[in-house]
């Protein structure tokens, strides 16, 4: 098991060879990707910033996950800073040995992921205004 919060790239294809298993008959993976629009206003760029125990978060949510009898491996990183349109801001992977367990347990990891962890979102829109979502 593995979690980050980080400032760097994100590799959807490295999670899941990070998850990696001879034993694993499925690897599913996800990529939240900075789309170019929010309820029908272009969006241009957004950045992200985590609250000091995002880390610890991630990491709980995480284990959480990796303690499922079903689950092999589970890697899961968010990215803060400033992203592009295209970017991945969220990109998880888990293993199992069966297809239901892996999509399941992969849905289970992000849906947490995005209730749980202390992430804001400041969008800009084409027109140059912004907006922080998801903040408390």
């Amino acid at each position: 098991m593995s979690s980050r919060v980080t400032a760097e790239i994100l590799d959807v294809a490295a999670h899941e060879r990070a998850v990696a298993n001879r034993a694993a008959g499925a690897v599913v993976s996800f990529a939240g990707v900075v789309r170019d629009h929010d309820d029908g206003r272009g969006v241009v760029e957004l950045e992200y910033e985590a609250h000091p125990d995002a880390a610890a978060i991630l990491a709980t949510i995480a284990g959480e996950i990796a303690a499922d009898p079903a689950v092999y491996a589970v890697e899961v990183s968010h990215r803060i800073g400033r992203l592009d349109i295209g970017d991945v801001a969220l990109a998880a992977a888990v293993s199992t040995a069966h297809r239901a367990a892996a999509f399941s347990a992969c849905a289970r990891l992000v849906d947490e992921v995005k209730a749980r962890l202390p992430v804001w979102k400041r969008q800009v829109f084409a027109d140059g205004t912004d907006e922080w979502v998801n903040c408390p």
